[in-house]
């Protein structure tokens, strides 16, 4: 079975801000994701607030027919926030104010007590927790350990080599990575950078159950709309050929 896709949305409110006005709104651009065969909507709730707000996350767990997975910092505030909206999944990751965009995973191994902390108050409001970390043997095992049900796995350099052996040395940190989270009963996602040319071999990893994929959806919905834009990436990932055992 093809992995699951959650869109982000994220990048429908950066256009919004850009503006400071009400459109376009990244409530709406959820629903159309679903409609168009989405089965989650991911969304990252930052602490300076460059898209997503407060009030889009509230309206989205009211509106969100598929299942809500908002990404976040391990901050107090966050995670009080988390409690209060009860999304179906947060997504533990880091977060710098300098930052374009999450620049690699969460360094789970530095800091075991917070994650932990946090695991056990979103566990007392039923919240599942994932965490986002490199394709790292030593930080899937502590994710195992501080209470993590799901991790999601760092595409990220992946998706940004371009010489062919970088590449397959990249997709075998993701192979061992996901293998080993599977063999300690975690669910496995993986993200971050994937696009309409660079998804099929991921999506291939049976072990995998969900792909979350933003910017490039959202690129690509500028040109043919956002029901085409989805329907297009959940093409590339049924297509995916199943990936023998390497």
């Amino acid at each position: 079975m093809p992995p699951k896709l959650s869109v982000n949305v994220d990048h429908v409110a950066t256009i919004r801000e850009a503006r400071k006005i009400d459109q376009p709104d990244p409530v709406l651009a959820a629903g159309m994701a679903e409609l168009a065969g989405a089965d989650g909507i991911t969304v990252h709730l930052r602490g300076d607030r460059r898209h997503i707000q407060d009030r889009d996350l509230e309206i989205l767990r009211k509106t969100v027919k598929t299942r809500l997975n908002v990404e976040m910092a391990t901050t107090q505030e966050m995670i009080r926030i988390a409690c209060e909206v009860r999304p179906d999944i947060v997504t533990l990751v880091p977060e710098r104010p300098e930052e374009v965009t999450t620049e690699g995973g969460l360094s789970v191994v530095h800091h075991k007590e917070a994650i932990r902390n946090a695991a056990n108050l979103l566990a007392e409001h039923e919240i599942e927790l994932s965490l986002f970390i490199d394709p790292d043997l030593d930080h899937v095992k502590v994710a195992r350990d501080v209470g993590a049900k799901v991790v999601e796995i760092n595409t990220g350099r992946y998706c940004e080599a371009s010489k062919a052996a970088d590449v397959e040395k990249e997709y075998r940190f993701i192979l061992d990575a996901v293998r080993l989270a599977q063999k300690l009963r975690m669910e496995v996602a993986a993200g971050h950078g994937l696009d309409y040319k660079n998804t099929g071999p991921i999506a291939a990893i049976p072990e995998i159950r969900e792909l979350n994929i933003g910017h490039a959806i959202i690129g690509r919905a500028v040109l043919v709309g956002l029901d085409q834009a989805v329907r297009e990436m959940i093409a590339v990932i049924a297509e995916a050929a199943p990936l023998a055992q390497i």
